[in-house]
Parts: structure tokens; sequence; C-alpha cells
């Protein structure tokens, strides 16, 4: 039989403190997970706060018109011409200069381009009316967003007059306002109209940006890591550049940005506000990132794969560049790529260099004036207009998705070439 008066020494009985570390341990626990809820929820909040801002900047707001072809003919190509005699003819109910002038003002900046695309110097299939969809104006547009058309009670139409909420009222019971993708907001360039403006030059100036800080930074960096880790005789000159590196990657961004500023935009004469010196300037900001990174990557290759090249009479070079380093490459990218990201989201350093300016025009080389996602979302933060609000969401969430995508590659890169000794 067993022997129940037996006490466990391992037992609380026999241990006086074992009840008091068994709760400090699930006290522990229980701050561990309930930090990790709490940080869980945060994020939750804020990505739901953005979607829920800037999901509207991804569709935009249509009017149908029929357009009568003496319209066109009398308009003689001229959209401008066309766009008055669209608004000041589509609504009999509308008279006097005033109601005219405020007509005018339900279709957004965009309008007269999109008649250029469509009417002007078109081949006009019918003999009839022409439908088409106009862009509204910021003003519909946010207002349509938040209810308008449906009721009006409880919805904040900005500087509509009651008159223009009235006309959307009735084109909404019309079926003439409809809501569609907004593809000028992934193509366009800034505008100083809400309703034109998009993150495509952003987009643009960042690729542009990130592929020189990739070139630059990535082959300096695994050439000084190689360098440090493999070559480098182990003295003080070394254990110095080694601990300025290591500091060097906590230095504010900011501090690089002024670094740019004096030597290539003062010193070298490089052009301002272009992605070629953006690039150059968060080059040096990863450049420490990199180095650490790919000496980390570096010493996990077992010693047995570099004495067993020079075992086999390889020298030290075609040790290190056949065996070692291909070896190490999975970790150098990895580290390379999350650099990459974090150099994404850098605005202080780009400022410096006046990649803050205003542009309309997305780049077509390195050197020609440009902006970057971050600098973007900072110029719509601070614009007055509510459509702006919305665009500085909805440009957040697509810099959040191309982290996303970047962090994501570092992961399969890593899934891919990763080997286990």
């Amino acid at each position: 039989m067993t022997d129940l008066s037996y006490i466990s020494p391992l037992s609380a009985a026999s241990m006086p403190g074992l009840k008091k570390r068994y709760k400090t341990e699930r006290f522990f626990r229980m701050t561990g997970l309930a930090a990790i809820v709490a940080s869980l929820g945060f994020l939750a909040f804020l990505m739901l706060s953005i979607s829920i801002q800037g999901m509207g900047a991804f569709f935009k707001t249509e009017i149908r018109f029929e357009v009568e072809q003496t319209w066109i003919e009398d308009a003689a190509g001229d959209s401008y011409s066309l766009l008055r005699n669209i608004m000041g003819n589509s609504d009999p109910t509308v008279i006097g200069r005033t109601a005219k002038r405020e007509y005018r003002r339900l279709v957004g900046a965009d309008a007269e381009e999109k008649l250029r695309n469509e009417i002007i110097g078109q081949e006009i299939a019918t003999d009839g009316p022409v439908v088409i969809w106009l862009p509204a104006s910021d003003d519909v547009d946010v207002a349509v967003k938040d209810g308008l058309g449906t009721t009006a009670s409880g919805v904040d139409t900005g500087q509509l007059s009651q008159r223009q909420v009235d006309w959307i009222m009735g084109l909404t019971a019309g079926n003439r306002i409809r809501t569609d993708f907004n593809m000028g907001f992934l193509l366009n360039g800034d505008s100083r109209d809400a309703e034109r403006a998009g993150v495509g030059g952003a987009l643009l100036g960042s690729l542009f940006t990130l592929i020189i800080c990739f070139v630059l930074s990535f082959f300096v960096g695994v050439m000084a890591a190689v360098y440090l880790e493999e070559f480098a005789p182990k003295n003080k000159a070394t254990l110095f550049l080694e601990v300025n590196i290591n500091n060097l990657a906590s230095v504010p961004s900011i501090i690089f940005g002024l670094l740019g500023l004096a030597i290539f935009l003062n010193g070298f004469g490089l052009p301002r506000s272009s992605s070629l010196v953006g690039g150059m300037v968060l080059a040096l900001m990863t450049l420490p990132t990199i180095i650490i990174a790919s000496r980390v990557s570096l010493r996990s290759i077992p010693p047995s794969i570099r004495e067993a090249a020079l075992g086999l009479g390889a020298t030290r070079v075609q040790t290190v560049f056949h065996h070692v380093v291909p070896l190490a490459l999975p970790g150098m990218l990895t580290g390379a790529i999350l650099g990459m990201a974090r150099a994404l989201g850098e605005t202080a350093p780009l400022l410096m260099i006046g990649m803050v300016a205003f542009i309309a025009d997305p780049p077509s080389s390195f050197t020609d004036p440009a902006t970057a996602m971050p600098v973007q979302i900072f110029l719509w933060s601070d614009s007055p207009e509510r459509a702006f609000t919305e665009k500085t969401a909805g440009a957040i969430m697509v810099l959040i998705v191309f982290l996303i995508l970047m962090n994501l590659a570092a992961v399969l890169l890593r899934k891919k070439f990763e080997k286990k000794w």
C-alpha cells in the first residue's frame, strides 16, 4: 500500500519558501501576459482607428450628368466651356449667377480632366446625350461618405450651403450619385486640391530613395562587416571602431540629416530634394544596422566550415567569399531589409535635405525633385481641409502595407535560405 504519510522533499510542506516562489512566478507570468494583451489592444485600436478614418480615401464620389451634343459642339474642344455648359444647363431650377456658381462647386477640380479624357476629341458613338460621371468636390465627397443623401440630420456638411445640401439630396434620390474606387489616390502626385491629391508621387520617390539606400548601404555594410569579422586584427583600433559603429546605430536620425545637408548639399552641391541625396542620407543612417546584423550573421556560421575549407587548401579569401559569406547571406539580407523598413518610415533626415517641398509631379529619375511617404503624410496632416484628414489616414495605411510587405519579404528570405547546423 502507498504510504500517505510520506512528504515529498519538493512539496510546500517540506520547503517553507516554495509557496511564495510559486506565487511570484504566477504573478510574473500574469504580468507578462497582461503586457502582451495591452500591447495588442493598443495596436488593434490604432489600426482600427486609422482604417476607419482612411478607408474613405480609397473611394471617391461621382455625380452623373447627361451631356447634350449641342453643348459639345458649342464648347469647340474647350473642356472649361463644356463644363460651364454642363453645370449651367443640367438643372433648369438653378437660376441666377450665385446659384449657378454654387452648383458648379458640386464637382471637383479634376472634372475638366475627365471631360478631356472621355469627351473632348473622342468619337461619340451615340447621337443622343452622353452620360458621364464627374468627380464630386472634396466637400461633397466627405459629406456623402458621412451619410449625406440618405439623411441630412447629424451630418457635418462643412462649407456646403443649405442649397447645395438640397441639391445633393435630390441627386441622391435620382440615383445620380455613386461611390467608386479611387485609383487616382494611388497614382496621382500631390495637389492643393484634395480630390486630385494622391500618393503615387510619394510612393515613387520612396522607391527611388530606397533603391539608392540599399545599393550603397548593403554593399558597403557587408564589406565592412566581413573585414571587421574575418580579417581585421584584434587590437585597440579595431575595438574603438566597433564601439563607434555600435554607438552610431543609436544616434538620432536628424543628426544624419544634418550631416547630409553639410556634406552632400553644401559640400558637393548635389541636387536638393532629390531621391539621390535622400537615399545617401538614409544609407548613412542604415549602415551601422547592416554592419551589426551582418557581423552577427557571420558569427553564426560554424567554425567547422572555415576549418574544412582551409584544410582542403583554400585561401582565407576563398574560404570567406566562397563558403562563409554565401551561408551568412540570408541573415545579411534580413538585416538589410529591416534597415530599409526603418529608413522608409524616417521623416526627420529627409526634412533637413529639403524633401518637404511641395512636389506635384512624380519623379522620373533619381535627381528629380521628389518627396517620400512619411513626408507626404506630414504635409497632409497639416492641411486644414477636411478631405486631407482621410487622405492622411489612407496614406498611413499604404505606408503600413508597404512596411508589412518588406518585413514579410525578410521573413520569407530567412525561411528559404536558412540552414540549421
